[in-house]
């Protein structure tokens, strides 16, 4: 607050994901004029169908399953893809579909390691030999917990998910007799080249941002909700996450076409 009055600063227009929205509440409670863009690749803020950096990550994860095809194809192995998305499937979800992944497992659906293990079996049998299985770092057995790969409690985000990947690849491997190989994605789907959606949808994010603080808007983030620009409140976004839906029309799609989900 003090440098805000040192540089004569009006408001502020906040570019991020739900840490970032929850830190502008408190400015917002403060006196702050704060206005929100979205952009997470998790594309979990709640209000919003979707974040600009979300369709670059999954392009990134989605052409990363493809070639790891390549490999598990002709090494008859399953092959195991560890993606982003913290507590939420939705990276997971469409990339795995994107790029026909046999099995997809996501923090929203607990999996079963016996019921997997048993899908690429009955893969193997009828003369599919390898499986390709894309797992959001936050997905966890029935009954059991997240694996954590770290934590700092000095961090903003304490909790680091990660190693589920080589866990489920270690227990496939185990159970089914099948050589399996882990690849972690982690960072690289943070970085690189935006594809165009995410360059559109941000340039219209911060021309929408700038109208709403110019007129004096303040605890607003923009929203692209049904092929439409609005806002809502900020403090209706802070401490929350968007997950995927159970009843989301694409889960059944992807399971009326013979992806395996793990329960």
């Amino acid at each position: 607050l003090d440098h805000l009055c040192k540089h004569e600063i009006d408001g502020l227009i906040v570019i991020g994901g739900d840490g970032t929205m929850s830190v502008a509440a408190h400015f917002v409670a403060q006196g702050v004029p704060c206005v929100g863009v979205p952009k997470t690749i998790d594309n979990d803020l709640m209000g919003t169908d979707v974040t600009f950096g979300f369709a670059t990550a999954v392009h990134v994860a989605s052409e990363a399953l493809d070639r790891i095809h390549s490999t598990a194809a002709s090494h008859h192995r399953a092959m195991v893809v560890e993606v982003m998305g913290r507590n939420a499937g939705w990276i997971a979800l469409h990339s795995g579909i994107a790029s026909g992944a046999d099995v997809i497992l996501l923090p929203e659906i607990p999996f079963d390691l016996q019921r997997i293990c048993d899908f690429i079996r009955s893969r193997r049998e009828s003369g599919r030999r390898f499986s390709i299985l894309c797992v959001s770092e936050g997905a966890r057995p029935a009954g059991g917990k997240q694996i954590i790969a770290r934590i700092d409690p000095l961090s903003p985000e304490p909790v680091r998910l990660g190693g589920v990947g080589q866990y489920v690849a270690e227990q496939i491997e185990q159970i089914t007799g099948i050589e399996t190989r882990t690849t972690v994605l982690g960072h690289i789907q943070r970085g690189g080249t935006p594809v165009a959606q995410d360059r559109i949808l941000a340039t219209q994010f911060g021309h929408a941002a700038i109208q709403t603080l110019a007129a004096g808007g303040s605890d607003l983030m923009v929203v692209y909700r049904q092929g439409q620009l609005s806002t809502i409140p900020i403090t209706q976004v802070a401490n929350q996450q968007r997950t995927v839906p159970l009843d989301l029309p694409m889960l059944k799609a992807a399971r009326d076409v013979g992806t395996c989900f793990g329960d």
